[in-house]
């Protein structure tokens, strides 16, 4: 990086702009031991305000400024709106789908300054011995993993059972040797700062695929094609953020976090490692696999996002009726993105000045409405009117769907979607091929291969004599 980088971060990236704020000690204090040290997502302002609240009592209570005023005389949510503006970067708001109340979530920005800062702390220990040992250990995965010989495979697999086998053999002759204090307390504190760290990347794992979103969301307000064409664009978003890097490492986090059995052993390592008198444990880290989880959570609900999206889109019933409703949303969503890096203009415009006067008599007197009779009966109707039309919607029942792949398949084992539409035709068209792509249910999921293609082919549910075909990547149904 040269000088040219370097100045742009000061001026722009938010963590650095933390770090030369006026009130950097309050913003890190209490961002850091609310989201951070407390493992919070999401807050609503009301929440957050108050425990902000709580917080500048105490500091104007103890260090009031110089001349006896208060330090911090801004109320709460005026300070929370400050570190959510967009040159600030400390926070971010939103409206939750749901709720009409503001929330507030920390950003990765703020994340990185807060690591940062607490890491200025001075330590009386500084483990070296157990980070060693986790540099060979992951050089020996990646040299061995990437091996395709079957002989070096087989040596190296020899060479492992021969060790083990020759500690085996000590154990069983009384020679048991055990970690000292030293290597306890520096494998501990090793262990300790990954899992904290794991906290961290979720939430810019989460602000990742928040941009991907939101990308899939500019792309829908500014589409003016053909809906197939955006279709097949909207689905290999969603698999580029299945079968990215940062994909791929979240997904098997995520299905190590779900096995049971895993979670009862790390469970007990943290039980077992936090009662040991040799170690100042730290009492997060004995449930740090359950915040593991909510973070988890929290960054999958995100990626669901699309695919609600994606199922919005393809509702033709409420396309059709609300097809001037949808065309000012997306110009207002348009503009929007077209005016978003320009300055606010203030002011206002009129298109009329003036007030116009009404004189008090240029009103009509009152005048006693005519009575009308109302005939309650209808006679002998002169044309048949369809009612079916006033009920006619489209639902796709998707515990239908899932209910479908259970009983084909059992437990642990997949198959092509094509297999189970052949078992189970399409009757409501193609909202119900992307009802299977939505499926995520406790033990049904979907997974989609761009490097495939699959053919489909259902009855129009409005001509049962007419054959439609979809085109999509390959997909495969799975039971856990």
């Amino acid at each position: 990086m040269d000088f040219d980088a370097f100045g742009s971060l000061w001026d722009r990236h938010p963590a650095w702009r933390l770090l030369r704020a006026h009130n950097s000690p309050l913003i890190l204090t209490f961002l850091g031991n609310y989201f951070v040290e407390g493992n919070r997502g999401a807050s609503s302002a009301s929440a957050l305000a108050t425990a902000l609240d709580d917080l500048l009592y105490d500091l104007n209570g103890v260090s009031p400024a110089e001349d006896g005023q208060p330090r911090f005389p801004k109320e709460p949510r005026a300070y929370l709106e400050d570190w959510a503006a967009t040159e600030a970067g400390f926070l971010r708001r939103f409206y939750p789908p749901g709720d009409d109340e503001v929330h507030y979530e920390v950003t990765p920005a703020f994340e990185k300054a807060y690591a940062w800062v607490v890491s200025l702390q001075g330590r009386s220990f500084v483990g070296t011995e157990s980070r060693l040992h986790t540099v060979v250990e992951l050089l020996r995965q990646i040299v061995h993993g990437t091996e395709a010989d079957p002989e070096i495979r087989l040596a190296e697999l020899r060479r492992r059972r021969a060790e083990i086998d020759a500690e085996i053999e000590a154990v069983e002759s009384g020679d048991v040797s055990v970690l000292d204090e030293t290597g306890v307390r520096d494998r501990y504190q090793q262990m300790s700062a990954t899992a904290r760290e794991l906290l961290s990347d979720f939430r810019e794992v989460e602000d990742n695929f928040r941009l991907l979103d939101r990308a899939a969301r500019e792309k829908i307000a500014s589409w003016d094609g053909p809906k197939g064409e955006l279709l097949a664009e909207l689905v290999g978003s969603r698999s580029e953020i299945a079968g990215s890097d940062q994909g791929r490492s979240f997904q098997s986090f995520y299905e190590f976090l779900l096995s049971d059995a895993r979670q009862r052993e790390l469970s007990d390592l943290l039980a077992t490692v936090s009662s040991l008198d040799i170690v100042d444990a730290d009492r997060r880290i004995r449930g740090i696999h359950h915040d593991w989880s909510e973070a988890a959570d929290r960054t999958q609900r995100t990626v669901r996002q699309i695919s609600e999206q994606l199922r919005r889109f393809l509702d033709d019933q409420v396309w059709l009726e609300n097809r001037r409703v949808l065309d000012l949303v997306r110009s207002v969503e348009a503009t929007a993105l077209g005016i978003r890096g320009r300055e606010p203009r203030f002011g206002l415009e009129v298109d009329q000045p003036g007030i116009e006067i009404v004189l008090p008599f240029e009103r009509p007197l009152y005048q006693q409405p005519a009575a009308v009779t109302v005939e309650s009966t209808i006679g002998d109707a002169t044309e048949q009117v369809d009612a079916d039309l006033l009920f006619t919607q489209t639902f796709v029942d998707q515990a239908r769907l899932a209910a479908n792949i259970r009983t084909i398949l059992p437990e642990r084992s997949s198959a092509l979607l094509s297999d189970v539409v052949d078992m189970y035709p399409i009757e409501q068209g193609a909202a119900e091929i992307v009802g299977y792509l939505a499926l995520n249910d406790d033990d049904v999921s979907v997974d989609i291969d761009d490097t495939d293609e699959t053919l489909l082919e259902y009855p129009d549910p409005d001509d049962p004599e007419t054959t439609k075909r979809a085109r999509l990547p390959r997909v495969t149904v799975r039971r856990r």
